[in-house]
């Protein structure tokens, strides 16, 4: 099954830095098992475009659509056999402690 993993910053990251992960493993870990197949981080809040169609009229502004203070900074997507396998690469990635990840299942449109 596949995974969209957003990364997100976060407002209470966790302070303690023992045995902090190194991203450049995981991404190698994760390619190498097959459970990673793509990712990437995100140009600043202050590169967004933010696109909307209202009664046939073109809407385009600055920034990102939310304001808040936690923010999306990257994203990968993962193919895992289930949810619990996606938790656990999950759990490994350093934003898990320094922000927040956010798991979605990808939808199959042709089922």
């Amino acid at each position: 099954m596949k995974y969209m993993m957003f990364v997100c910053t976060d407002t209470e990251p966790d302070t303690d830095k023992a045995d902090e992960p190194d991203i450049d493993v995981w991404v190698s870990e994760n390619d190498t098992r097959g459970r990673r197949l793509e990712g990437s981080a995100l140009a600043s809040t202050s590169a967004a475009t933010t696109v909307r169609v209202r009664n046939g009229r073109l809407l385009v502004s600055d920034g990102p659509f939310a304001e808040t203070k936690e923010v999306i900074v990257g994203y990968d997507l993962l193919e895992c056999a289930d949810l619990d396998e996606a938790i656990e690469v999950a759990r490994a990635h350093p934003m898990a402690r320094a922000g927040r990840l956010e798991l979605r299942p990808l939808i199959d449109l042709n089922d």
